[in-house]
């Protein structure tokens, strides 16, 4: 083994791992690694700064700017306190909160039980329901006939509209049942030796060594469900139950406002720059929030996933 690897010559961890075919890195390839990463990672975050900056500023400083605010000049609170203030974007994020929490467990239920069934290939009718699943990815009945059966079922206007149509995803399901694959079937057999039945065997067995990509597949369906607007827009007609995001959409695309918003905007209290900046920063926060603590298990997930089985 020495005579393979070869430790660089700061003698660092990671150099004692590189092979002695690969070059030591040079201090110009370092370099410039780092700078197109510093030039990514400001093209990322420099347009977030501005939208943060902006929501916070005064009508007095966006007046000044021009438009958007990239040096901040004075702080306010005023638009998130109008927003946050019992009106309707917070009924709104309050829906998009149940909606995609209640989706989320509902979606990650389907899902699960079925990518463990398929991943059992002594399963009833295990080969026949594979193929109608991967037919679903490459033929869709179509938005008309997808609204009238929403229709024919009583879900519209109802907040079942905004789960069930879009409840399962296929590539989810795949990536789950290659992952339940690769467990080794030494465990599930020990355990059926034991008695366990098959669900004490995926609850016990199967979902604790799958948590990364328990926690990946999570991750999309509830960033879909809170960033979906679409079948809210066809399926809902009160505007009471409109979630966040196509509250966001009537306030920066359609220009339409509350009328507690509308009375601090005319009497210059509000710019409604802040606003629609404002709305953008709720909508990304709680994508924010989560993603940090499912970084570590992006790769594990996905790679595992999707190479096995």
């Amino acid at each position: 083994m020495s005579a393979v690897w070869s430790a660089t010559r700061r003698g660092g961890t990671r150099g004692r791992l590189r092979p002695v075919w690969e070059e030591e890195p040079r201090r110009t390839g370092l370099a410039a690694k780092g700078t197109v990463l510093a030039l990514a990672c400001a093209a990322i975050l420099f347009p977030l700064w501005i939208v943060i900056v902006t929501s916070l500023s005064s009508v007095k400083t966006i007046t000044e700017a021009g438009g958007l605010v990239v040096v901040p000049r004075g702080i306010t609170f005023v638009a998130y306190q109008e927003l946050l203030g019992g009106g309707q974007v917070t009924r709104a994020a309050l829906v998009s909160l149940g909606v995609t929490t209640t989706g989320t467990l509902f979606s990650m239920t389907v899902s699960v039980l079925c990518a463990y069934g398929l991943s059992r290939t002594e399963s009833l009718l295990h080969r026949p329901m594979l193929m109608t699943l991967l037919a679903t990815m490459f033929f869709g009945a179509g938005l008309i006939p997808t609204y009238l059966l929403v229709q024919g079922l009583g879900l519209t206007d109802t907040y079942l509209s905004l789960i069930l149509p879009s409840a399962v995803n296929v590539f989810n399901i795949l990536v789950l049942r290659s992952f339940f694959m690769s467990v080794a079937p030494e465990l599930i057999d020990s355990a059926r030796i034991d008695g366990a039945g098959d669900f004490r065997v995926l609850w016990q067995i199967v979902m604790p060594l799958s948590r990364a990509v328990l926690a990946v597949i999570a991750l999309f369906y509830a960033v879909g469900y809170w960033s979906a607007w679409f079948n809210a827009s066809i399926y809902l007609s009160d505007q009471n139950m409109m979630p966040l995001q196509n509250v966001m959409m009537q306030l920066v695309l359609k220009q339409e406002r509350p009328t507690g918003l509308a009375q601090a905007i005319n009497t210059g209290q509000l710019s409604p720059l802040s606003i629609q900046m404002a709305v953008m920063v709720l909508a990304l926060l709680p994508v924010a929030v989560l993603s940090p603590f499912v970084q570590r298990h992006f790769k594990k997930g996905m790679l595992t996933g999707a190479v096995k089985g």
